[in-house]
């Protein structure tokens, strides 16, 4: 059976795609199963709940050389540990191309759309392949939080077309209801300690080349409350601290993201990242946040701002 995962701290899109394509390979002649890099955040268990699914299981310790096929990630520090030991046979994405290598030719389908939903919709058309209700119900899933209801830049025609012919199929009447209770469980975020929250939405990069590249943890907090959030700004500035040390970060931000009122607050937790952003983006930190304003996307806004101030700077 060929494991099927998406990256750490997975999103919705990164489960369901997962779940979606591990089925789709299965139906073409490639068994598969889908497996998760990490816990859930809070929106992907309402959708496997109405959904009627069990969560994939965490990935095992997989022996060098294991055949492997990747979702919704293509960056090496992104995935398992011991990705450079295993053998990526394929991977569907809708990222920029990364750092992944690969000892023998596989199966790449990289497209720029808002969500993996959206390929692997096309994936089962290209295939003859009849769309289930399940699958079609986690695909746009995976879109409408992806795109954040079609607000996010992000956003193609064709990801709208996706969810206009997947919800017939999913039974889902109200995409917009649909949406938003998506959005509340997102944003039910309750006691949840700083530490967490912070890695809810949370992926690394690496900025620059050589000698001068530097290693960047990014956050996403989307929520309909931002001001529980925000309120909580003093824990999430000492996480971050603490991420920052305990993984030799050259940096650490969070940026929290008002997904009704398209606006980006993000969290600054020294001087060192306060000088970047004011080089990327143009803007002042004051009180240790940054108003970032409509750039809500960190695909598409926040990492290539990022990456062009460090090209320049090497």
């Amino acid at each position: 059976m060929l494991p099927v995962f998406g990256h750490q701290n997975p999103d919705t899109d990164a489960i369901t795609a997962a779940l979606v394509y591990a089925s789709f390979l299965t139906r073409t002649g490639t068994p598969a199963v889908a497996y998760r890099l990490g816990d859930l955040n809070f929106e992907t268990p309402f959708v496997l709940r109405e959904a009627g699914i069990e969560a994939p299981a965490l990935l095992p310790e997989l022996a060098p050389g294991t055949a492997v096929a990747l979702v919704d990630h293509n960056e090496t520090v992104q995935s398992a540990p011991n990705l450079a030991e295993l053998t990526v046979t394929h991977v569907v994405d809708h990222h920029k191309l990364g750092d992944l290598q690969t000892n023998s030719p596989a199966m790449l389908r990289f497209e720029p759309v808002g969500s993996c939903g959206t390929i692997l919709l096309r994936l089962h058309r290209e295939a003859n392949l009849d769309v289930q209700p399940l699958e079609a119900r986690l695909m746009l899933s995976a879109i409408l939080s992806d795109t954040l209801h079609f607000r996010s830049p992000t956003t193609t025609d064709a990801d709208r077309e996706a969810v206009e012919f997947l919800a017939p199929i999913a039974g889902i009447g109200d995409v917009t209801a649909y949406a938003m209770q998506m959005f509340a469980a997102k944003s039910d975020l309750g006691d949840t300690p700083a530490e967490q929250l912070l890695k809810i939405d949370y992926k690394e990069f690496v900025f620059g080349e050589g000698e001068t590249a530097q290693r960047w943890g990014v956050g996403v907090t989307e929520t309909t409350n931002p001001g529980y959030v925000l309120g909580r700004q003093s824990e999430l500035l000492a996480a971050m601290r603490a991420l920052k040390e305990q993984d030799e970060l050259h940096g650490v931000l969070l940026s929290v993201v008002d997904i009704l009122q398209e606006h980006n607050e993000t969290l600054v937790p020294s001087a060192s990242e306060a000088a970047v952003l004011q080089g990327a983006f143009g803007v002042q930190v004051v009180d240790d946040r940054a108003n970032l304003g409509s750039c809500i996307s960190r695909k598409k806004q926040l990492i290539p701002a990022l990456e062009e101030y460090f090209a320049r700077q090497s």
